[in-house]
């Protein structure tokens, strides 16, 4: 029977104490290894390997070596052993223990005790081993084995990381129990007066015979308030049974999540026996509706809603993919501050830690889940695969034997989160299955594959009734990206019907005709904003977007002025290590808003000036020659074509040579801006005039103050010619950190002239000594040619400026970081550890 109850605000319950999940991070040991051919033989000596804590990316601590491969931002990879000691955590004969793994870079292989738990080759996908009759009962430790195979080391196009790059967790359960993964909670009602709320829970019995269990599930407010409870109890549950449960409950006066308000509830679910809790399972979530319509777009809540987007990948900088919670956690704060409310996971899972911050903070993700099905891209060059190479075997080697398993562990891991309102099959399939190209009319050439004519600033040639003609008679390979990808889908859709699906479309105009378009929900395009009119007149069932852009007022107007158009996501976000083949020693590929350090960019502010809804100036400035502008008679500035308006990285400061030829740009929202130099007018211009939203002055270099003020004076920007650097601040994000092992602080040191004036010009090396108990985790400028190792503890400033990251261990102590510039005065920061 199931028995209902709304609960009062301030209501009170019986603490729970019971705690199934315990960090397992902590007390590894590791070693990488050359001989891959005999040591299977485990568990392995492992007194002389390296103690290390999770999680673990042994890449980054590597050396940048130009004799490696810049896809994968020339680190190396390797082969390595993990193991951990630990005792029998459970009575073995009525609990169950397992290990969940978030997520392990890759090709690797799990044994408990010497006895072979598994294997998971993915390395962005979750997986767990059920350890209780591996476990040992006769006292002794037990020894987790862990071989991770990243031979391959070139086989991504961007930067994976090497290791266990993720949280693990030791899991304890009775053997009646809910499973890892075990509930799905949907709010299928909602209005501003009441939400349902549906919860399915699955309950497993390991016992060797029946028994009989109550669940008692409990709605919590972001306060802590009990606001629904339901109580269920069964019949008999049959010994190695599952049986799903369903429950329904009403949340009156529902706090929706949205992007503005991410108001979270955790449902609380107790599991009894013999009238005695035996399981306690917390599952946060956010009531929230997410529809999808052609005529008004995307509806949070009920309201339209424009996804203002980043493409991502996984990895932050100086600590690769082991990314610290706080570290993401400072990154998504700028990216918020500067307006971004949605973020594409490119182009695999992310970590179960990544996503809870998007619930936390309010960010609307489309979660992607493959960039290769059936066929290789070439790691280096993008595209197909040319020619195989051992090095760069990536995931099209597993997909078809482990697509299904790794979609399925991937969404029922994250199918609870708010964050996430679409999945992404895959990106850029199309790239692999080479017809698809030669059917649009744009490459001719066999013999040169990526010459594409003029594919990318033009429109369809054909009709779709050309189209698919031309599609029908082309030579196919083994595998129909078409049927693979409704494939894919039906296993997304088996899982979760509450969201839709999409995947990122480089060649839209054949998938239409294909039947790759109709395989998923809601067609992104990828760099194909020429395709849309098109699309909309001959598809008109089904609906568009954007999915990855460069990252302009072009691509935002796109989706302004079309309400079909719900989104853009530029490429990318945050620079990113990898896709850098042959452009030694620049080792990532840019991001538009904040550098590899989380630096901003002048990107940052031009998003910014488009969508926060507050006065806003900045200034940028550029030599002519760098511009994409050119300057005519009369002093004004025109663009040399089209290409000059696509967004590209400006200086942020005001420090060049006498009469150097100068382009000042200016990103506002403010209509009309008057451009001055040391207090002398250069003119107003209006932006209403203006093609990309960027107000553009030809200035002939002179010392001394640039200032851009609104005529209504509601917003202004200074930049000011700076000198020699003499001084230097020494800053802090936070000045006192737990005591946990995991919280982090940003140090960051800029340089200063006599003046206090930011020095961008001039470049210093900084070294940094700390005295108490944490950790460096290592040092970087940003530049995208800095090459120097991050785990050191001196680095070279980058346009003046450089980024330590400091991690706690788990002694309260209070710890002194001295920065030290030769010829200057050293700092220190002091920050309490407790």
């Amino acid at each position: 029977m199931i028995i209902f109850l709304i609960i009062g605000l301030t209501g009170c319950k019986q603490e729970i104490k019971t705690n199934r999940e315990i960090d397992f991070n902590f007390d590894w040991k590791f070693q990488l290894i050359e001989d891959t051919l005999s040591a299977f033989q485990t568990p392995l000596k492992d007194s002389a390997w390296e103690d290390v804590r999770l999680p673990h990316d042994w890449s980054v601590e590597s050396s940048f070596d130009k004799n490696l491969e810049g896809c994968t931002g020339y680190l190396p990879g390797g082969v390595a052993w993990y193991q951990k000691h630990f005792e029998t955590p459970i009575e073995i004969d009525s609990e169950n223990a397992f290990i969940l793994f978030d997520g392990v870079y890759n090709n690797a292989k799990f044994w408990l005790n010497g006895q072979y738990l598994g294997e998971n080759p993915y390395g962005y996908s979750p997986v767990y081993f059920d350890v209780t009759d591996k476990l040992n009962s006769n006292g002794e430790d037990n020894i987790l084995s862990v071989y991770v195979d990243h031979s391959r080391y070139a086989d991504s196009r961007w930067y994976t990381g090497s290791g266990i790059y993720r949280n693990v967790k030791l899991i304890t359960t009775k053997k009646l129990h809910i499973p890892i993964w075990g509930t799905y909670v949907t709010t299928p009602e909602i209005s501003n007066k009441k939400a349902k709320i549906n919860i399915e829970i699955k309950v497993k019995n390991d016992f060797s015979y029946a028994s009989e269990f109550t669940l008692v599930t409990d709605i919590l407010d972001k306060f802590g308030n009990h606001v629904a409870t339901t109580t269920y109890s069964s019949d008999y549950i049959k010994s190695n049974e599952i049986k799903t449960v369903n429950l329904e409950l009403e949340v009156t006066n529902p706090m929706l999540w949205d992007t503005d308000n991410p108001n979270l509830y955790s449902a609380k679910t107790i599991l009894k026996m013999d009238n005695e809790i035996i399981d306690n399972y917390t599952t946060p979530f956010g009531i929230r509706s997410i529809v999808h319509n052609k005529e008004q777009g995307l509806l949070v809540n009920g309201a339209p809603t424009l996804a203002k987007g980043v493409c991502l990948h996984h990895d932050a900088g100086l600590v690769g993919a082991a990314v610290p919670k706080g570290v993401w956690k400072r990154r998504l704060t700028l990216l918020k501050d500067g307006g971004v409310n949605a973020i594409r996971t490119a182009h695999n899972p992310f970590s179960q830690e990544f996503l809870d911050l998007c619930d936390e903070m309010g960010f609307l993700v489309q979660a992607e889940l493959f960039d290769e099905l059936d066929y290789p891209k070439d790691k280096r060059l993008n595209y197909h695969e040319r020619e195989p190479d051992y090095i760069t075997s990536g995931y099209t080697e597993h997909f078809h034997e482990w697509g299904k398993s790794d979609l399925t562990r991937t969404v029922l891991r994250d199918r609870n989160h708010p964050s996430i309102f679409e999945w992404s099959i895959g990106n850029e399939i199309e790239w692999t299955y080479l017809h698809y190209r030669y059917v649009t009319g744009f490459w001719e050439d066999p013999k040169d594959p990526q010459n594409s004519g003029n594919y990318w600033g033009s429109a369809p040639i054909f009709s779709p009734e050309e189209m698919k003609a031309r599609y029908d008679k082309s030579k196919k390979g083994e595998y129909i990206l078409a049927e693979t990808a409704k494939k894919a889908n039906q296993w997304l859709k088996e899982l979760d019907i509450t969201r839709k699906t999409t995947a990122n479309f480089v060649i839209p105009q054949v998938s239409h005709v294909s039947g790759y378009a109709d395989a998923v929900d809601v067609v992104g395009y990828s760099y194909r904003n020429k395709d849309i009119d098109w699309a909309q007149k001959y598809f008109p069932h089904k609906q568009l977007t954007i999915n990855e852009c460069p990252g302009s007022w072009e691509d935002w107007k796109e989706v302004i002025d079309n309400p079909e158009v719900y989104s853009m996501y530029m490429w990318p976000g945050i620079a990113y290590l990898g896709e850098a083949h042959d452009q030694w020693p620049t080792k990532v590929f840019l991001g538009d808003m904040l550098n590899l350090a989380g630096f901003k960019n002048q990107g940052w502010n031009y998003f910014k000036s488009i969508w926060v809804d507050e006065p806003h100036v900045s200034i940028g400035t550029l030599p002519v020659s760098e511009s994409g502008f050119n300057v005519d008679v009369n002093g004004e500035v025109f663009a040399d074509s089209e290409i000059a308006y696509r967004w590209r990285p400006s200086n942020m400061h005001w420090n060049y040579k006498h009469n150097d030829s100068i382009i000042v740009e200016v990103c506002t929202n403010q209509e009309k801006i008057e451009l001055f130099i040391n207090n002398t007018s250069l003119g107003v211009k209006n932006l209403s005039n203006n093609k990309d939203k960027i107000l553009r002055w030809y200035v002939p270099f002179k010392e001394g103050k640039l200032r851009a003020e609104s005529t209504n004076s509601q917003a202004q920007a200074v930049l000011e010619t700076s000198t020699k650097a003499t001084n230097f601040s020494f800053t802090t994000d936070k000045s006192t950190l737990k005591a946990d092992g995991y919280d982090v602080a940003h140090l960051v040191v800029q340089l200063k002239d006599d003046k206090g004036r930011d020095v961008k010009t001039e470049n210093k090396k900084v070294t940094f000594e700390l005295k108490g108990d944490a950790r460096i985790l290592g040092v970087d400028n940003g530049l995208p040619d800095n090459v120097q190792d991050f785990k050191s503890k001196s680095i070279m400033t980058g346009h003046g400026r450089c980024l330590l990251i400091l991690q706690s261990n788990k002694n309260s102590n209070l710890i002194k970081v001295k920065a030290t510039i030769d010829g200057q005065n050293s700092k220190e920061i002091t920050i309490d550890i407790h």
